[in-house]
């Protein structure tokens, strides 16, 4: 028997293939993730492996494809930004609305930190200070 008729079955049956590109990309870098997303949305605490797997080649091809599209899609070629995927999500508003909301408490985050680390560095700056007029002693 042929063996090319059988695997253009399966193409034809619906059955969907892995991309090529999922044999050469690393697996479990989502597995924790996934696993608590799993059972957050009602699976058991330690769901199977196997459904972990498969759930992170669903997600991954959905950023891969996500990608691809923004490519596509982009305003300069080579280089893809924020905006390219919020294009792309235009009209599913809760994934939008999700992306947007994300966006501003990563630059709420973003502006904490700056703050911080400046009063982190001030306050440095001021215990050095004192450690040094410490060192020298009272000037007479």
């Amino acid at each position: 028997m042929n063996s090319s008729i059988g695997a253009s079955s399966k193409q034809k049956a619906g059955v969907p293939q892995p991309p090529e590109t999922s044999s050469k990309r690393k697996r479990g870098v989502f597995q924790k993730e996934l696993q608590h997303m799993m059972y957050g949305f009602g699976d058991c605490s330690n769901p199977l492996p196997e459904s972990v797997a498969l759930m992170e080649d669903i997600v991954m091809e959905y950023i891969i494809d996500l990608v691809h599209k923004a490519q596509d899609n982009g305003s300069k070629q080579g280089k893809l930004s924020v905006e390219d995927f919020l294009y792309l999500m235009r009209k599913d508003f809760r994934k939008l609305n999700r992306c947007t909301e994300l966006l501003s408490m990563n630059e709420e985050l973003k502006q904490a930190r700056k703050a911080f680390e400046t009063d982190e560095e001030k306050l440095r700056k001021a215990f050095e200070a004192d450690e040094d007029n410490k060192l020298v002693g009272p000037t007479e």
